[in-house]
């Protein structure tokens, strides 16, 4: 049964405060009670109920990072990054306070959070994502024209995910080697400072569906992940999971992630990494067996005996 406040609200705006304070303070605590539900898992970072918690409810926190607090954010314009950021904190600060339990899908978050909100450490267990990969056949992607060798990165748009420094280290990479294959990256070519929108060999792709996205992966190279911060990172188990390469930064959740024997680098260090570009161009890729078995410890079967466990741990 699906219980829903009666009034709508324009899906670009859910976020924000107005409509949030309505929907947390004036519809859920209620909605809650009449369902008679005993756990009240919310996976928004934040976004608890306001008010008192119903006797003998529990509520579960899914907290997957807290960049909203730590990293700069688009926003559109200065003030709007400041009120967010101060709404932010107030809510997330509640609901990690008010929560029961907070689930986050990696170490270094649960870490992170911990560094944060000392108080929370008791309550804090991992619980990393579910990726259940890609559902049937990867589609005919011959009309997107990409190269017969390509690298890819996926999301652009997020400062933390490094992509223009990694677009620099590329290009000085293919000026040094002709083995260093193109790149193709699924994001916007706006996000990009607009001297590197248009260099040779660089592809951008967007809108794409999931079985096209299937393909994308299934015939890059390599994907390349330069985040400095990620409490996940899911291209990367999607690129293992169809037997690609990758290759990630250090210092965030991508090295729990990652299998041990994919190649990392500082996502600050140009120099090594444009070095390492080209030594990977003319070296054959992981096996790509050991690369969908590792995936495997995020599917559906290991997911679910984590999440019983936890639950279990609710009763």
């Amino acid at each position: 049964r699906v219980h829903c406040p009666r009034w709508g609200a324009p899906l670009q705006s859910v976020h924000r405060l107005p409509g949030r304070l309505r929907f947390e303070g004036g519809f859920l605590p209620g909605a809650l009670r009449e369902a008679g539900v005993e756990i009240h898992i919310c996976n928004f970072n934040m976004g608890l109920p306001l008010g008192a918690k119903p006797h003998g409810m529990r509520y579960v926190l899914q907290l997957h990072d807290l960049f909203q607090l730590t990293h700069i954010n688009h926003h559109g314009s200065r003030l709007k990054e400041k009120v967010y950021r101060t709404s932010d904190q107030l809510s997330i600060g509640h609901s990690i306070k008010v929560a029961d339990r907070i689930w986050t899908p990696s170490q270094y978050t649960a870490d992170e959070v911990v560094k944060r909100f000392p108080g929370a450490k008791d309550k804090v267990r991992v619980l990393p994502n579910l990726v259940s990969g890609f559902v049937g056949e990867p589609a005919d992607i011959s009309e997107l024209n990409l190269p017969a060798r390509y690298w890819l990165a996926v999301g652009t748009r997020e400062p933390r995910k490094n992509i223009p420094w990694l677009v620099g280290a590329w290009q000085a990479a293919r000026q040094r080697s002709q083995q260093v294959p193109e790149l193709v990256l699924v994001g916007a070519r706006e996000h990009l400072p607009e001297p590197l929108q248009s260099l040779a060999g660089l592809h951008f792709l967007s809108d794409l569906t999931d079985a096209q996205l299937h393909a994308v992966y299934q015939h890059a190279e390599r994907l390349w992940q330069p985040s400095y911060a990620e409490g996940f990172g899911l291209p990367v188990i999607e690129a293992l999971s169809v037997g690609t390469s990758v290759a990630v930064a250090s210092g965030s959740a991508l090295d729990e992630i990652t299998p041990a024997q994919s190649p990392r680098f500082s996502p600050t260090d140009t120099q090594a990494l444009t070095g390492l570009m080209v030594s990977l161009a003319s070296q054959a890729p992981e096996d790509s067996q050991q690369m969908k078995a590792w995936a495997g410890r995020y599917a559906d079967e290991a997911y679910r005996e984590r999440l019983y466990a936890l639950l279990e741990e609710l009763r």
